[in-house]
């Protein structure tokens, strides 16, 4: 498309504009930088003994459950995993850019890399959503596979190669919820007109069957919720629910979500400066990534575990599923709706290509493995 076109050459000239600034800071310190337009920074130039101090933004409140707090380890794991040769100062959503800006900060220079979630920029190509997850899309396991194995790494790093980023998968949080209402919802009727805080594609499914759908940042949500700026909000799942404490405005929660079935958090790392380092911290940057996709997927499963009974027990949470109505229409928006987004760019094209490829082959295994084994264990434990 030419506004895309036009958008993606504005990006490049500013890229290296801040390009060549970055370059002879890296120079005059710690890493020599190539001089040609638009050309990437020649590596392994950093020496065994310097120390490379970054600058990391993140999406997420500080000390958030799940997301802030694996934002912060990840950073940690670097620099623990360099000996210190890689230094990182952590920055939470809103102390260096907004959370929804982490990816321009990076593109500039602003920060050296950040934590956040793809769909975060689909505004620069639509092929970010499938990084992230879509509806009724692949799984945390099902996602980390189709990365790692099945062709979808190279696709991401091609997506990111413009904007002069390396992204890197750094968990997820499972299932998420598909949100707070505070009335039960029985009907499409019930769904009429809410103002409902949804991210990613779920927002335009929903849209399109009569929702309301606003995105707010983290901070925003339950302030939103209390005053009746919106009418319903879905955040993560449990742990971060409670912890937001979203019970305290509304009663009805609803789980799963459609449009999140494994939500993908990532690492970006401007490239430039990935480019400049020896070949065994690039190692290390990538390995203490996988290290957190691990870490982070458990921390949230573990938690979202234990946080489910209090939500139930003590705050008097009903839990429910959407009406099979309701599925349906769902379902049969989303397929128009990912089309779209697969015609939007040339690259958004091959990733749902590789994508819907992936996601028919792990539907067919988990409906012999994972969803009959859940069947067989609620079976034989009496639920």
């Amino acid at each position: 498309m030419s506004t895309h076109k036009t958008e993606t050459s504005a990006k490049a000239l500013t890229v290296t504009r801040q390009t060549d600034t970055r370059r002879t800071f890296l120079k005059a310190g710690l890493m020599a930088g190539a001089a040609g337009a638009g050309a990437l920074a020649a590596p392994a130039i950093v020496k065994s003994q310097d120390v490379i101090r970054w600058t990391m933004a993140s999406s997420w409140p500080k000390g958030a459950p799940g997301v802030g707090v694996n934002a912060e380890r990840v950073a940690d794991k670097i620099t623990t995993m360099s000996g210190g040769r890689i230094d990182i100062q952590f920055f939470a959503g809103g102390e260096l850019v907004p959370p929804f800006e982490v990816f321009d900060a990076v593109v500039s220079g602003t920060a050296d890399l950040a934590h956040t979630t793809p769909y975060y920029a689909v505004g620069k190509d639509q092929a970010m959503h499938f990084f992230t997850g879509v509806p009724f899309g692949l799984t945390a396991l099902e996602h980390i596979a189709w990365l790692r194995f099945g062709g979808a790494q190279e696709l991401w790093d091609r997506a990111y190669e413009p904007f002069g980023l390396k992204p890197f998968y750094t968990g997820s949080s499972g299932p998420q919820a598909g949100g707070w209402f505070r009335e039960e919802i029985t009907s499409l009727d019930d769904l009429q007109g809410l103002n409902f805080r949804v991210a990613g594609l779920g927002g335009e499914v929903m849209r399109r069957i009569g929702v309301n759908p606003v995105l707010l940042p983290p901070p925003e949500i339950f302030p939103a919720m209390q005053n009746g700026t919106i009418d319903a909000a879905e955040w993560i799942g449990p742990w971060n629910d409670l912890a937001f404490g979203l019970f305290r405005v509304a009663k009805h929660y609803y789980m799963p979500a459609f449009h999140e079935m494994g939500p993908a958090l990532e690492l970006i790392v401007n490239q430039e400066a990935y480019n400049a380092l020896p070949a065994d911290l690039q190692a290390i940057v990538s390995e203490a990534c996988l290290a957190a996709s691990m870490e982070t997927t458990a921390d949230f499963t573990f938690h979202n575990i234990v946080s489910l009974r209090p939500l139930i027990e003590e705050h008097d949470v009903q839990v429910h599923t959407m009406p099979d109505e309701i599925i349906d229409a769902l379902a049969r928006e989303s397929g128009p709706v990912l089309q779209e987004v697969a015609d939007s760019s040339p690259i958004a094209g091959e990733v749902f290509a590789s994508f819907q490829a992936f996601l028919s082959e792990a539907n067919m295994y988990a409906q012999a493995s994972d969803l009959a084994a859940l069947q067989m264990r609620a079976k034989a434990l009496g639920m």
